[in-house]
C-alpha cells in the first residue's frame, strides 16, 4: 500500500488521484475485520470492577447468541456490542454501532445503539438512575429485539464458570459479516 495522490487540497484531486486511493482503499478495508479484533482485544484484562473483564463478556454475549442459533449477523453485533468500551466511556453503544452500521440491519443496529438504555433496567437504580429509561422506546418495533438480547445474552454474560467460546470461533463469521458493506455512502462505487 504505497499508491499516493498528488493534490495538496481535494479541490484539487484527479480521477487519476482516485483511483490510486480507491486501490488503496480496497487492500484496506479488507482487513477490516483485522483492525476491529485487535480493538476488541484491548478489552482483554480490563475489569472495570465487573466479574469478568470486558473482553470475555463480549465472547460470552457472542457464544450464548451463537449456541441458541442466531444467525451470522446477530452473533457479530452481540460479539462487538461492547466494542466502543474503550473509546466511548460515555457512549459506548454509538462507537459499536458506527463500526457495525454499514454491515448489519436497521433492527440490529438498533439493538446495538440502544442496548445500554436497555441494559440499565438491571442496574440504573442502583446508581440513582431511572432504571424504567428503556420505557421511552414502548412501542418502537425493535423493542423486544432489544429487550431480549439484553435478557438471554447481554445481561447473564458475566460469569467467569461459563464455558466461554475464544475469539477464533468467531473469525470466520465476523470476517463474513464484514466482507461487503450493505449500507454505505461507498456503496454503488464498491459495485463498480
Amino acid at each position: 500500500m504505497n499508491a499516493r495522490a498528488q493534490f495538496t487540497r481535494m479541490q484539487d484531486s484527479t480521477q487519476a488521484d482516485w483511483q490510486a486511493i480507491a486501490g488503496e482503499f480496497m487492500q484496506f478495508s479488507q482487513t477490516l475485520p483485522d483492525r476491529v479484533m485487535a480493538h476488541l482485544k484491548l478489552l482483554d484484562g480490563d475489569y472495570g470492577g465487573f466479574p469478568v473483564d470486558r473482553y470475555t463478556h463480549c465472547l460470552q454475549t457472542a457464544t450464548r447468541a451463537l449456541r441458541d442459533g442466531r444467525g451470522d449477523e446477530y452473533v457479530v453485533c452481540a460479539l462487538l456490542h461492547d466494542i466502543g468500551d474503550t473509546l466511548g466511556t460515555f457512549n459506548h453503544p454509538d462507537i459499536a454501532a458506527a463500526i457495525l452500521k454499514p454491515f448489519v440491519s436497521e433492527a440490529n443496529l438498533w439493538m446495538v445503539q440502544n442496548h445500554g438504555i436497555f441494559q440499565g433496567y438491571h442496574f440504573f437504580h442502583h446508581l440513582g438512575m431511572d432504571r424504567h429509561m428503556r420505557d421511552m422506546f414502548q412501542g418502537h418495533a425493535h423493542y423486544a429485539r432489544t429487550e431480549e438480547f439484553i435478557a438471554l445474552y447481554d445481561e447473564p454474560a458475566f460469569d467467569a464458570a461459563y464455558d466461554t467460546l475464544p475469539m477464533a470461533e468467531f473469525e470466520p463469521i465476523l470476517r463474513r459479516v464484514m466482507a461487503q458493506p450493505i449500507h454505505s455512502i461507498y456503496t454503488a462505487a464498491l459495485d463498480t
